[in-house]
């Protein structure tokens, strides 16, 4: 068996370690942190990626994530509000699913961004909010919205 099918497994189980009850509060023993894990919730997020350090320097950059290097082939983080990994090895293969993040100031996250090597592919004005989609240098899709006042 391939050495990143055994990581990608275990990063899942570990994933889905929670996932069997309504909502559980544990202590991460890896850091400490006080985790929440809630049934049918998202719970992990990953994503694809060539090169791991390409990756981690991209969203570090962007949006102050942190990284626990579990192998040469997958890298965990933490700080994007939900837990996730990057398979690294893996060339992304974009569909339907997008993932969104949140930001306060979507002007200074697109600036961060692209700053920091992605590519803004779309921009969007909707009822009570904006949000681009962006590139990033490993070739993943997804999305920064942000909050709208409309007038009374």
């Amino acid at each position: 068996m391939k050495a990143s099918v055994i990581y990608y497994t275990i990063g899942f189980v570990i994933a889905l370690a929670g996932c069997s009850v309504q909502h559980e509060t544990a202590t991460d023993p890896l850091k400490g942190a006080i985790v929440t894990h809630t049934n049918n919730h998202i719970d992990y997020v990953e994503f694809a990626a060539e090169d791991l350090n390409v990756a981690k320097k991209f969203y570090a950059a962007a949006f102050g994530w942190e990284f626990q290097d579990w192998a040469p082939t997958y890298v965990s983080f933490s700080g994007a509000g939900i837990e996730g990994g990057i398979r690294g090895g893996e060339k992304p293969v974009n569909g339907s699913t997008l993932v969104i993040l949140y930001a306060d100031d979507l002007e200074a996250s697109e600036k961060r961004v692209v700053t920091a090597g992605g590519e803004v592919t779309e921009r969007h004005e909707f009822p009570g909010g904006k949000r681009f989609h962006f590139r990033d240098p490993s070739g993943n899709v997804l999305g920064v919205w942000t909050l709208v006042e409309t007038p009374e």
